[in-house]
């Protein structure tokens, strides 16, 4: 189902966030990663960033805040605004926007766009449009760029052109309530001032936009209330996960107006058995669990959640509730992400804390062409075991190739969730 999109905008120019291309409101004290998290946390669906960098040193200080706002939010980015040969796309989208934008204003942009989406694909390209170059639509149309951003004004001049090309349009609006604008069959979503304000509540406009009859991007349950089956004090449980790692990090209660609540803000929201209230996880502490999924047991009588968690989940200060043991035995951690995480904090603190004989350190010490070549001479090993039938040899040479990769991750300063977010986004 398509969906209509609330997309707040960061115009970035100087380390500096502002929700506006004038420069002219600060985004709280301009932290731009700061801002994009806020937006992510307040239901935003995409996040349009602008970089104005002025030279290349500016342009690569943009390219750094991009990859922290990229990896600490999951919400798709779109970015523009310095693009002037074909690696600046390159540059974007590696560091991890979901679509890169080309700009009508720049002959350039144009002459590269059917290069651009040969190699990077349509579906990763965007395009700012000012009504500077007509043809520019036409030739956006013929290349199959996702998205084109414009201003309402714009797209009420050039309405029939957009509608013949059938243009999938993000409006740019001054106008706080955009309820009618947005019911256009070619406009995908709206930005501008007002879904920029850092305490715009997007995830309460698109519920009132949906009782209005517009799809937006909410939680719906897929099963009334009344169908759980409740324990004696009419609540069901709720078992909290860590959505990446799976880690269990609380159970608590709702009952039906807690559950309502956390569908409509999409922040858990529990019932008290000892204040016979609810609560909101997070309101005092700020450590707020954001929605990712809830699922039900075969039996309607447990929830599970799947969160974000911000900071501790547990009121001791642990991030998990559940952090003493009682009986265990020894068994081998097969949760994939969880072993490669683990000999990466291994090799993470060899760096930081050096050991006496250790490999690790022998191979930090020897810098990058070292490293480089152990990956080279493993990847080699790789191929030469795959041409033997038998796949014990294969899997200890994937093994040694990829502890020699972690140790050039930690190198270079990447985690297996920048790998297995770009895997997901592929």
């Amino acid at each position: 189902m398509s969906y209509k999109k609330l997309i707040p905008n960061i115009y970035l120019k100087d380390e500096k966030a502002y929700a506006d291309k004038d420069l002219s409101v600060l985004l709280g004290n301009g932290d731009a990663v700061a801002a994009a998290n806020r937006f992510s946390e307040n239901g935003a669906d995409e996040i349009l960033v602008m970089d104005l960098s002025y030279d290349d040193d500016s342009h690569e200080k943009a390219i750094g805040i991009l990859r922290q706002i990229t990896k600490s939010i999951d919400t798709p980015v779109l970015v523009g605004g310095n693009v002037k040969r074909v690696e600046d796309i390159k540059k974007y989208l590696y560091a991890g926007a979901k679509t890169a934008l080309l700009e009508d204003v720049k002959e350039s942009n144009l002459l590269m766009m059917k290069e651009v989406a040969d190699r990077f694909g349509a579906a990763k390209l965007g395009l700012v449009y000012t009504g500077a170059e007509k043809e520019a639509l036409d030739m956006a149309a013929d290349n199959q760029l996702s998205v084109v951003i414009l201003s309402e004004k714009q797209f009420t001049a050039d309405a029939d052109l957009i509608s013949a090309n059938q243009m999938n349009c993000i409006v740019n609006t001054e106008n706080a309530d955009f309820t009618a604008l947005i019911t256009n069959e070619n406009i995908g979503g709206v930005t501008g001032l007002s879904v920029s304000a850092l305490d715009y509540d997007a995830m309460q406009a698109k519920q009132e936009l949906s009782k209005k009859g517009i799809a937006m991007n909410t939680f719906t349950s897929a099963i009334a209330f009344s169908e759980f089956k409740l324990n004696s004090d009419g609540l069901i449980p709720v078992v909290v996960q860590d959505y990446k790692t799976d880690e269990v990090l609380m159970v608590a209660y709702m009952n039906e107006e807690a559950f309502e609540k956390t569908i409509a803000t999409g922040k858990m929201t529990y019932y008290s058995r000892s204040r016979q209230e609810l609560w909101v996880k997070g309101l005092t502490s700020g450590h707020f669990q954001y929605v990712r999924s809830i699922e039900i047991d075969c039996d309607n009588d447990t929830l599970l959640a799947k969160v974000k968690q911000v900071g501790a989940a547990c009121h001791t200060g642990n991030r998990s509730c559940f952090y003493r043991n009682l009986v265990s035995t020894e068994y081998a951690e097969t949760n994939p992400l969880k072993v490669f995480n683990d000999v990466m904090n291994v090799i993470e603190d060899r760096k930081q804390h050096p050991k006496e004989g250790s490999y690790t350190n022998y191979l930090f010490d020897k810098g990058i062409d070292k490293i480089l070549k152990k990956c080279g001479e493993e990847a080699t090993e790789i191929i030469i075991a795959a041409k033997n039938p038998d796949p014990e040899e294969i899997k200890y040479e994937i093994s040694d190739f990829l502890y020699h990769v972690m140790v050039l991750m930690v190198l270079r300063g990447v985690t297996w969730e920048d790998i297995v977010k770009e895997l997901a986004n592929r």
